[in-house]
Parts: C-alpha cells; sequence; structure tokens
C-alpha cells in the first residue's frame, strides 16, 4: 500500500467526520482502489498493540509541537492492551498532561444517543421504520413528514443544517458562550427545503442527531441527559463522563487544556486557549465529556450487546446502500457508528469527535480484538485535514 492510500485510509478509519468532508471523499476512493474487501476476509487482531509504534507516534507531543499540546491513548481487546500519554496539561505550567483527564468528545456523543434511541426500539416504543412525525406531531413540517427514525439515524434524512455564526474559528470564537435552545436550531432547519428526498442520499450532520434528542425527551419524559445517564452512566459506571448542561462553559475535573492556533498580527501564529466553551449548539449531537477509560468500557460494552440488545444493535453495523451527499462515494456512516474496511482485510467501526481544542476517537474490530480510544489536544481540531499525531495513534493502534 502507498504513502497516499495508508494515509487516506487512517483518515476514514478514525471515521474523520471531524476531518472534514474532503478527507472523506479521498478516503473513500483510496478504499475503493484497495484489494481485499470482503467482511467474511476481515480477520481479527491477533497480535498484542505495538508498544514502540504507538510510543513514537505521541512521541515530541507537547508545547512547542505545532499539532498538538497532549495525547491520551488506550489500545485494549484480547490481542492485548497498551496506555500512554504525551504533552502537557497547561501551556502555562507545563506540567505534564493528565492521562485520566477529562475532554471533550464532541461527536462522539452521537453514539450514546442512538444507543439510547435503539433502546427505545428494542421496548417497542419506537419503530425505526415509521416518521419521526409520528412520535414528535406539530413539530415536524410536512416536507418532512415522511423521514423515518433510521433515517435520522443513519444521516439519510435530508434536513439541511441550521443556520449559525459561521465556519470560521473566529466566528465561533465570538459566540462561544451563546446558549442555544435545540427547538429553535430545529424550526430554523426545518423552514428549510430538503437537501434530497429522505433515504435517497447520506449527508452527515448535526441536526438529525438534535431531532433524535427531542425525540428522546419526548419518549422517556426526561430531559435528554438524564435519559442517557439513567440507560447508559450509570449502569455501566461511567462515572467521569458527564454532559455539562447548557450553560456551563467549563470541565470540572482534573482535565488538559486545548488550544486553537490563531494568526497573529504579526504574521506569526499563537495558541488561544478554548478549553471554557458552551456546547449547547452540539447537544445531543456532540456535547458529551468524558475520559479515555469511560469511552473504553463504553465500547466494550456496547460491541459486546450489554447496552444495545443484539437485534437492534445491526443497525450500528449496518451501512445504507447509498452515496454520500457530498462528492457521491459510496456511504459509509450507519447508526453512531461508520466502517472502514482496511487493505488487509480488517473492518474497524467507530466514531470520532471534534471540538476546539479537542479530537477525540472510539473505535475496535467487531471481534473486539482490538479497541482504540484516543484524545489529541489538537491545534486545529475542525481543519479539513487529520490531526498528524492522531493519524499515527491510529496506524500504529491497528498495526499487525
Amino acid at each position: 500500500m502507498n504513502a497516499r492510500t495508508r494515509t487516506l485510509i487512517a483518515a476514514a478509519l478514525v471515521l474523520g467526520i471531524a476531518s472534514g468532508p474532503a478527507v472523506l471523499a479521498q478516503a473513500a476512493q483510496a478504499t475503493q482502489a484497495a484489494p481485499a474487501f470482503q467482511a467474511s476476509m476481515s480477520p481479527a487482531v491477533s497480535t498484542p498493540p505495538n508498544a514502540t509504534a504507538l510510543e513514537r507516534a505521541i512521541a515530541g507531543v507537547g508545547a512547542q509541537n505545532k499539532n498538538a499540546t497532549a495525547a491520551l491513548v488506550r489500545v485494549g481487546g484480547t490481542s492485548g492492551s497498551w496506555q500512554g500519554s504525551s504533552g502537557v496539561a497547561d501551556l502555562r505550567t507545563g506540567r505534564d498532561a493528565v492521562e485520566q483527564g477529562r475532554f471533550r468528545a464532541g461527536s462522539v456523543t452521537k453514539t450514546f444517543t442512538a444507543a439510547v434511541v435503539l433502546q427505545l426500539a428494542a421496548e417497542g416504543r419506537v419503530d425505526l421504520n415509521k416518521p419521526v412525525r409520528q412520535y414528535l406531531p406539530g413539530s415536524v413540517p410536512d416536507a418532512y413528514g415522511t423521514v423515518t427514525v433510521r433515517q435520522l439515524l443513519n444521516h439519510t434524512s435530508g434536513i439541511p443544517a441550521a443556520d449559525g455564526p459561521g465556519d470560521s474559528f473566529e466566528a465561533q470564537w465570538e459566540h462561544r458562550f451563546d446558549v442555544t435552545d435545540p427547538h429553535d436550531q430545529l424550526a430554523n432547519a426545518l423552514a428549510k427545503k430538503p437537501e434530497f428526498v429522505p433515504g435517497a442520499a447520506q449527508h452527515y450532520l448535526n441536526i438529525n442527531y438534535t431531532l433524535l434528542g427531542v425525540l428522546i425527551e419526548k419518549m422517556t419524559g426526561t430531559a435528554y441527559e438524564e435519559a442517557v445517564g439513567r440507560r447508559v452512566l450509570i449502569p455501566l459506571g461511567l462515572r467521569r463522563t458527564s454532559f455539562p448542561g447548557r450553560t456551563q462553559t467549563k470541565i470540572h475535573g482534573p482535565h488538559n487544556r486545548g488550544y486553537q492556533a490563531v494568526a497573529e498580527a504579526d504574521g506569526s501564529t499563537g495558541l488561544r486557549d478554548v478549553t471554557e466553551w458552551n456546547s449547547s449548539d452540539r447537544w445531543a449531537a456532540g456535547d458529551i465529556i468524558s475520559t479515555s477509560a469511560d469511552l473504553e468500557r463504553f465500547t466494550v460494552a456496547l460491541f459486546g450487546g450489554r447496552i444495545v440488545p443484539k437485534a437492534q444493535l445491526e443497525e450500528m453495523f449496518t451501512v445504507p446502500d447509498v452515496k454520500n451527499f457530498a462528492g457521491g462515494k459510496p456511504a459509509s456512516l450507519t447508526a453512531g457508528l461508520s466502517r472502514l474496511v482496511l487493505p488487509d482485510g480488517t473492518v474497524a467501526w467507530g466514531k470520532t469527535g471534534g471540538r476546539y481544542g479537542y479530537n477525540t476517537a472510539i473505535g475496535a474490530t467487531r471481534d473486539l480484538s482490538r479497541t482504540l480510544v484516543y484524545s489529541v489536544n489538537s491545534t486545529n481540531a475542525k481543519g479539513e485535514d487529520m490531526n498528524p499525531v492522531a493519524l499515527g495513534i491510529v496506524m500504529a493502534a491497528f498495526a499487525k
């Protein structure tokens, strides 16, 4: 496998939604060109984690590294385990990174949201084939009357994104303490024309999971955060995983601070502290705070059928037979996860998350022979290209 394909495969492996559509489109093209993509040919990872390669992947991370100020990694599974950390927790003090520190996990939140919806389906309280409008009468207009719960889960609804302050960092920075009401976001998005006929394409957008968050509240009679807590966090003992709440801006408990690279007036590049941020605009799509240990426990329990019953769990391992809306490549997203088959036949499933200052990923082979969780304090967490440190971690973690 050549270097270009190797890089693109890894970008897709961490399911680089946060890395931008360009990376996803290129990665899909690279995987199409590679051989041996039959699911039946995918082997379990039988070799232990390559400690040397993993140590090399996070070496040099810190105050002077242009890509990341800290990195936390947990590799596990039946083939062995490895843990490591590097970098600094705070540029001002230079103290070492907190290995069990908390971090913003971004869109990994979607996996938790999907798990609760699938639990409701298993209980017979939600039918994935029925229009979400049936459960939320008066909330969904005629233009989206046929959108099903499943189409929200796998991003094939055709609902466009809600308007926001802008995509640039500076625009986001100016509004970092804004409190956003998810119902306002839905009203804004649903007032627009559909991007495509529901079920005809796949477009990864937070709005799908915002609507699922509202569905969870309606069907459980509790706040979204409470529903996830009762159904996932408490049963699994995820004591260091939490939701910040609509008005909170801090990460409570030990954590590594996040930084964003910005252009200074003199032409140089500086790092701005972006640790404190209101994430209410992401809500059920991306505002969870967690640790690498908690996310590893969650991943193992999820893949092992201990959160979602196995019949409904298949939704997380089923890619719809449609094309990606941006670029027309084959879809790769499922209900809360994404799929990639590596050139050697290994099938990986997982989810990434990106909030300013933090890139996060969970991933595993379905047989749990290899699992991976990382948090990289990226200096450009929302960039189009995948963070080089994260890329190195993925390649080292799944190497045989």
